[in-house]
């Protein structure tokens, strides 16, 4: 079979491949078959529990969860989405999702995973460089009508002469677009077992080719869609439950977005259910709330990013929630600090699993063969004896072991390039993949991350290039040059502050209000809004911006938004 159209080649090269095949870590497992396999191997075991679009009650077996999976692809194969078509799958954690994507998967289509904060100026690109036929979305969420995204896409589609997608709206009122309520009848159970009867087999795959498209935070202007095959995906989730101690007997509450990598592979979704476990969609970020859904449904693991993790410490003093069936906490999406790390654990009293990975790939965890000073203190080691780890200093020249450096990978489950060769300075010619991250390799093996080279914020986890937002800023009127940087902040870890150089004194509210109107995620809107007469700049000509952070450090300190 050739490659997927959107891939200039075969994934990997063949020397790899075959070398990855010789070892067993890539296998004939393909995700088309994947919800059909759970209903085989786990049958009436419970599967997803959570809320569906109108906020009632659901719990689906894993029997149930194939027949979802398959009404629901045959659905959306009935409005025009077929075997190979990359769709955009835009929803909040609600049990449609996993119908959605596993759907998709079922008749071949490409999901491509976006989470509820994408707007139309990054719905557009996906749409673009994904060239994607479809798009799946909800009514409302969070204030946001994503009905009217649906509209936006259609006519920004239509506008550069592109085929409009096929949207379909998962909620009561589909504003004018098909409703999946009217494609597959997911409510009604013998309309669901109905549909699924007739739906037929699974799509046949390939095992290395296209299987979904992940989405990268992003150290350019320009969003990064990540190619995943079936076999290096595949092999990342069944490695993940493994390390991670997924049976049968594990209850993982989705706390972050589902369609986050995190959330969907480290372990995530597809690992839980691949093992047999149950996962339970959390409606909600409110710690208030989800440690009110650990004690309901019995949680025994949760995935949560830094920030979050210390707001559940805060939360459970007073909350009289009975925790005491979690047997682990996942904190990964930005470096955990040790003391925070240490106050989880005395909280809580269950393990902590530090996460470090990057959706292009390489996913380190801590093990519970660790000492528990390891996983206080370091952000683990990778999954694969395969996985490759270069750590080089400024020059390309690896350094010695124990001294930081820039982190670089390859390996079976980490892409060698992203779709239509964007950024290409992030891989080198033998194919190692550059993160940004700054790191430290113990004896062991285990990293420690002390940072980021990339001009990148991260923001509670959520990561987006500092170009990206000052293309958006100096597109204002009155502003002559911007600079986006990185601010420390004491609960998301970083925050962005923006420094304007301005032809007049202008109102910090209007600028934000200015960047939100462009379409771009609320992560993305400056938290702070300076302006200077000049920004500094280096010897060369070039804008300083390691001073001006460390400016920025001092001046702000804890201070709000400007």
């Amino acid at each position: 079979m050739s490659p997927h159209p959107l891939l200039d080649g075969p994934a990997y090269p063949e020397e790899f491949a075959a070398r990855y095949r010789a070892a067993g870590y890539w296998t004939g497992d393909v995700f088309a078959d994947f919800a059909d396999r759970g209903a085989h191997v786990h049958g009436a075991a419970p599967a997803v529990s959570g809320v569906d679009h109108a906020g009632a009650p659901v719990t689906w077996s894993h029997a149930e969860l194939a027949e979802a999976a398959a009404a629901t692809g045959a659905g959306l194969a009935r409005a025009g989405i077929g075997a190979g078509d990359a769709v955009i799958v835009q929803l909040p954690n609600i049990v449609e999702y996993v119908a959605v994507v596993l759907g998709l998967f079922r008749i071949g289509a490409i999901p491509v995973f976006a989470l509820p904060a994408h707007r139309r100026s990054e719905l557009t690109q996906f749409r673009r460089i994904a060239r994607a036929r479809g798009y799946v979305t909800a009514g409302r969420v969070a204030g946001c009508d994503h009905r009217g995204l649906a509209d936006e896409l259609i006519a920004d589609a239509r506008a550069a002469g592109a085929e409009a997608p096929v949207t379909v709206v998962v909620d009561a009122d589909g504003g004018g677009h098909a409703r999946l309520a009217d494609l597959a009848d997911l409510a009604d159970p013998a309309a669901r077992a109905a549909a699924a009867a007739a739906a037929g087999p699974p799509a046949p795959a390939d095992p290395e080719d296209l299987a979904l498209i992940q989405l990268s935070g992003g150290t350019t202007g320009t969003p990064k869609l990540i190619p995943r095959t079936h076999a290096a995906y595949h092999y990342s989730i069944r490695a993940s439950a493994g390390i991670c101690g997924c049976g049968p007997g594990t209850r993982m509450l989705a706390v972050l977005p589902a369609a986050h990598n995190f959330t969907m592979s480290s372990p995530g979704i597809l690992g839980v259910l691949w093992a047999g476990g149950e996962v339970i969609l959390a409606p909600t970020t409110s710690p208030r709330r989800c440690l009110e859904l650990v004690e309901r449904h019995r949680v025994t693991d949760v995935a949560l990013v830094p920030p979050l993790a210390m707001a559940w410490i805060a939360a459970l003093d007073g909350s009289g929630a009975d925790v005491s069936s979690l047997r682990v906490i996942q904190v990964g999406g930005a470096k955990f600090t040790e003391s925070a790390a240490r106050r989880l654990t005395a909280a809580f009293g269950c393990r902590l699993q530090q996460v470090f990975g990057m959706a292009e790939g390489l996913v380190n965890y801590t093990r519970d063969t660790d000492p528990p000073e390891l996983a206080l203190t370091t952000q683990g080691r990778p999954i694969s004896a395969a996985d490759e780890i270069r750590i080089l200093d400024e020059d390309g020249a690896e350094v010695a072991e124990g001294e930081p450096g820039r982190l670089t990978t390859r390996g079976p489950y980490t892409i060698r390039g992203y779709l239509g060769g964007a950024d290409p300075g992030s891989f080198d010619e033998e194919g190692f993949y550059a993160s940004g991250d700054v790191v430290r390799r113990l004896p062991g093996g285990h990293l420690v991350v002390e940072g980021r080279v990339k001009d990148q914020v991260n923001r509670g986890g959520e990561k987006f290039a500092a170009e990206e937002v000052e293309n958006h800023l100096i597109a204002h009127p009155g502003i002559l040059d911007a600079v986006v940087v990185a601010v420390p902040d004491p609960g998301l870890g970083e925050k962005s502050c923006a420094v304007l150089v301005a032809d007049r004194e202008l109102d910090p509210a209007e600028v934000r209000a200015f960047v939100r109107a462009r379409g771009v995620a609320a992560y993305k809107v400056p938290d702070r809004v300076v302006q200077r007469e000049a920004l500094p700049t280096t010897g060369v000509g070039k804008i300083s911006r390691r001073e001006l952070r460390e400016r920025l450090a001092a001046e702000l300190g804890g201070a709000g938004a400007g």
